[in-house]
């Protein structure tokens, strides 16, 4: 059972799952698994089904208890009961969810670790962002990181029409193994500011937001 990553504290919870398994092994740590199995053909792509049960046993792995997701029309998701505010993401290989009470606004990102990311820095860095070496000369990892912390900026404002140029802002920071940026956003009359904290593996970069 690869749960790959878990943080538990009094106002959120978060995991990551690292998916090495079938769809069918997948569908097998699920209670109704037969429901599921229903649900997951309303996608063509394999893969797709892959990822999407993986985040559903990811979820019940968390909370111990079966919860359904939906999707508002932005493509946000949350649970049909409202109980708790619930932000997923999905990578090559990993998949991560963060649930919170509904109070509790939160975002979550993962992000493979690639060096293509320098191909389409123009556009999501800005001129008045800093990119900060990690090891040596490399930039890639504050590359990643600020693309991620854009996205749970963007997936915590719930808007639509966000430009990751004009309307969010990673604030300078040094790139370190795990710790903490400071993010803008410019989209809403609310100007709002996040706290993000990050983490770094050789496979993935991992974002997340809680308010």
């Amino acid at each position: 059972m690869p749960l790959f990553m878990l943080h538990n504290d009094s106002s959120c919870q978060w995991g990551i799952w690292n998916v090495t398994e079938t769809i069918d092994e997948l569908l097998e740590l699920l209670p109704h698994s037969e429901v599921y199995r229903q649900q997951m053909m309303q996608f063509a792509s394999s893969s797709r089904r892959l990822e999407w049960i993986a985040v559903r046993v990811l979820l019940f792995e968390l909370l111990r208890e079966e919860k359904e997701i939906a999707y508002n029309s932005n493509g946000r998701p949350y649970l049909l009961d409202k109980s708790l505010n619930i932000s997923i993401s999905h990578t090559r290989g990993f998949v991560s969810v963060i649930v919170a009470k509904p109070d509790k606004e939160v975002g979550i990102d993962i992000e493979q670790y690639s060096e293509r990311v320098r191909r389409v820095a123009y556009r999501f860095v800005r001129e008045d962002e800093e990119l900060s070496n990690y090891d040596e000369a490399d930039t890639t990892y504050s590359l990643l990181l600020h693309w991620s912390a854009k996205e749970v900026v963007f997936k915590c404002l719930n808007a639509t029409d966000v430009d990751f140029l004009q309307h969010i802002r990673i604030l300078p920071f040094h790139v370190a193994h795990e710790g903490i940026l400071d993010a803008e956003e410019y989209r809403t009359q609310e100007a709002l500011k996040f706290r993000i904290h990050y983490f770094l593996h050789s496979e993935f970069v991992l974002t997340w937001y809680e308010s």
